[in-house]
C-alpha cells in the first residue's frame, strides 16, 4: 500500500482532474478501502483545500477553488513544468521579481535529482531592444484593470501621456486590455472626452473605488483587433498591412503568448485564454506560426486560415506515416 504522503498526493492528482468521482471509484484508482478515502479526504481538507460532498445515489467529492492558497503537491513532471515555466516568467519585467522569489521557492524544496534537471535546462529569453522611454506595466495593475473590465466597472486613475510630463485624472469605461509589440494597453471610452482612446498601461495609476457598472458600447471597427490596427499604423514606419491576418483563440495567458506574438495584438479572455490576431505573408505560414504556441487552438476567421490548419493536417499526418523506422524511403 502507498505511504498516506504519496497517496494524497495521487488523490489530489485525481481530484484536479475538474469532474467528480465518487468514493468507490477513487478507492478502485487507489487500491484502498472507501472509509480511507474518506481519512484522506478529511486530511487534504486540513491542509486548506476546499472539496464539497456531491449528494446524489452514489455520493462523491469534487474540488472547489478555496478562499486562499494551499499548500502545493506536485508530481515530478509537474515541478519541472513549472520551474521551467517560472524561468520564462522571470525574464519578464512585468513579473520579474514575483516570478524569480516563486522559483527560488520551487528549488528550495525540490529534491536534488529534480533541481539537477532544472539547473541542466536554464532558458535565457531574448527581450526585444528597449526604448529609453520604454516602462512596463505593473502586475497589480494589470490585475486591477482585468478585474474592473469583467465586473464592467467605470475607473478613475492618474495617467501621464509622455515620461516627465504632469499627469491628469481620467475617467473610463474599460473595455479591453491588449498588449501591442511587447507593451500593455487599455482600450477604453473615456467618459469626459466622450471617445474611444487607448492608454499604456505603465503609466495608469488606478485610484480606488471603481466606479458604477455600465452596458459596454459597440467598439469601432466591430473588434479590438481592427481596432487598435488603426490606432497604431504606421506610427513607428511599419506596416501591419498583411496579405493575410487571421483571428484565433489560444487556451493560453495573455502574459505569456504576448513575448512571441511579433505584430499580433493580443487580448486577455481570462486567466487562462486570450484572443491573438496575428499577419503573415501566406495563410500556411500563418498557421504554422500559431501552431508553435503548443496549445489547443479555435479559429475565429477567416475561413482560408482554417483551411491552412486543414492542409497542414494532412501533411503533417502523412509525415508522421513516412518518418523515421517506418521502413518507407524517401
Amino acid at each position: 500500500m502507498q505511504k498516506t504522503s504519496s497517496r494524497l498526493l495521487s488523490l489530489l492528482s485525481l481530484l484536479q482532474t475538474h469532474r467528480d468521482w465518487s468514493g468507490e471509484d477513487l478507492a478502485e484508482r487507489l487500491v484502498i478501502t472507501v472509509r480511507t478515502v474518506r481519512r484522506d479526504i478529511d486530511r487534504l481538507r486540513e491542509l486548506g483545500y476546499l472539496i464539497s460532498t456531491v449528494k446524489g445515489p452514489g455520493g462523491g467529492y469534487r474540488l472547489e477553488a478555496g478562499t486562499q492558497m494551499p499548500p502545493m503537491l506536485f508530481d515530478d513532471g509537474q515541478a519541472v513544468a513549472l520551474a521551467l515555466a517560472l524561468q520564462g516568467a522571470a525574464t519578464d519585467t512585468t513579473v520579474t521579481e514575483d516570478a524569480a522569489r516563486a522559483l527560488a521557492t520551487l528549488r528550495q524544496v525540490m529534491p536534488p535529482r529534480l533541481r539537477h534537471r532544472i539547473d541542466l535546462l536554464r532558458i535565457t529569453a531574448v527581450q526585444p531592444p528597449a526604448t529609453d522611454d520604454t516602462l512596463q506595466a505593473g502586475a497589480q495593475v494589470l490585475v486591477d484593470l482585468s478585474r474592473a473590465i469583467h465586473a464592467r466597472e467605470e475607473v478613475r486613475f492618474d495617467y501621464t501621456s509622455d515620461p516627465g510630463a504632469s499627469g491628469d485624472v481620467r475617467r473610463v469605461q474599460p473595455h479591453h486590455l491588449v498588449t501591442w509589440r511587447h507593451r500593455w494597453y487599455l482600450v477604453a471610452w473615456d467618459l469626459d472626452r466622450k471617445d474611444w482612446r487607448t492608454f499604456r498601461a505603465d503609466r495608469i495609476r488606478p485610484r480606488t473605488p471603481t466606479g458604477p457598472r455600465f452596458t459596454p458600447r459597440e467598439l469601432p471597427g466591430g473588434n479590438v483587433s481592427t481596432f487598435v490596427t488603426s490606432r497604431f499604423r504606421g506610427n513607428d514606419g511599419t506596416t501591419t498591412d498583411w496579405p493575410c491576418r487571421g483571428e484565433v483563440v489560444l487556451h493560453l495567458p495573455a502574459a505569456e503568448v504576448a513575448p512571441f506574438a511579433q505584430d499580433g495584438i493580443v487580448e486577455e479572455l481570462g486567466p487562462h485564454r486570450c484572443r491573438l490576431t496575428l499577419g503573415s505573408w501566406s495563410w500556411t505560414g500563418l498557421a504554422a506560426a500559431l501552431g508553435c504556441f503548443d496549445t489547443d487552438i479555435v479559429v475565429i476567421g477567416p475561413p482560408q486560415l482554417a483551411n491552412a490548419f486543414a492542409n497542414l493536417a494532412t501533411r503533417y499526418t502523412r509525415a508522421a506515416a513516412t518518418g523515421p523506422g517506418t521502413g518507407s524511403t524517401p
